[in-house]
């Protein structure tokens, strides 16, 4: 029983520890893998990706746009976290923006701010404004490190309450599953596996740097509306997914419109 107090005591303390707010929403989180690892698992698996999946030339025209775009809503979003006095939280970023031929309809950012858009994301996105509204959204996950807070989760219940350095030092096989698993990676690279409070937050993050970069966040709405025509109606009910449903996302946008566009100013 002692063993138990102690280990719940240990548990409570480390969540405290390492408790922070999110931007933007300031909802609590729990991050116990430190920035620097979970950046370093990302590169490798950002190299892995790349290596069997080329980035399209960049004098590609559209891989031109994508670049240009990353760049605007990199300096917005670096912007953004200076005036609050979070620029700590984007430490060891280098910026990568590339599109790779795939259909799918799919974009994601690694931390670090390795960010890749499928070529199949484009007749759907059809705007530039729209086109940095989904890379405002992966991006914000990164930010927010949505990842860390799931591999936290994953750590706190698979270590079985082993110290967090002897789970990075000895365990290092669980920490690189938990990486996998917390992006989505062991089925298909890419297809993030967030909660819906996540996908919740980065669109309302990413509503605020698109903003920021001189689109106008109005253009998310019709964007999440092809969406849902897009999918033709073959999504799971909201009850069943890690997503929210599209009626309930682009209500949530609608409601969130007013504080984003405080930061909106026309290009």
């Amino acid at each position: 029983m002692k063993y138990k107090i102690l280990f719940a005591i240990s548990c409570s303390a480390i969540v405290m520890i390492a408790c922070q707010k999110v931007p933007i929403t300031g909802r609590k989180q729990v991050s116990l893998i430190p920035e620097s690892e979970m950046i370093g698992m990302s590169l490798t698996s950002y190299s892995e990706f790349l290596a069997k999946n080329p980035a399209v030339a960049e004098s590609d025209a559209n891989a031109k746009m994508i670049s240009r775009i990353g760049t605007e809503m990199q300096k917005a979003v670096e912007t953004f976290m200076a005036e609050k006095g979070l620029s700590s939280r984007l430490e060891g970023y280098k910026w990568e923006f590339h599109m790779v031929n795939e259909n799918a309809v799919n974009a994601w950012c690694m931390p670090g701010g390795k960010v890749v858009v499928y070529s199949g994301l484009l007749p759907v996105t059809q705007t530039e404004p729209a086109l940095a509204c989904v890379m405002g959204h992966e991006i914000a996950h990164a930010v927010a490190r949505h990842g860390n807070e799931r591999m936290s989760q994953g750590l706190l219940v698979q270590a079985g309450g082993a110290a967090l350095s002897v789970a990075l030092s000895q365990k290092p096989q669980l920490t690189q599953d938990l990486f996998l698993q917390s992006y989505g990676l062991t089925s298909q690279l890419g297809m993030l596996k967030y909660s819906r409070t996540h996908e919740s937050e980065a669109d309302k993050m990413g509503l605020v740097f698109m903003a920021i970069a001189g689109y106008d966040p109005t253009e998310a709405v019709a964007f999440w509306e092809r969406m849902e025509k897009a999918s033709g109606g073959n999504k799971p009910l909201e009850m069943l997914s890690t997503h929210p449903s599209d009626a309930t996302r682009i209500a949530d946008i609608k409601a969130f419109l007013p504080e984003a566009m405080k930061y909106y100013k026309k290009k």
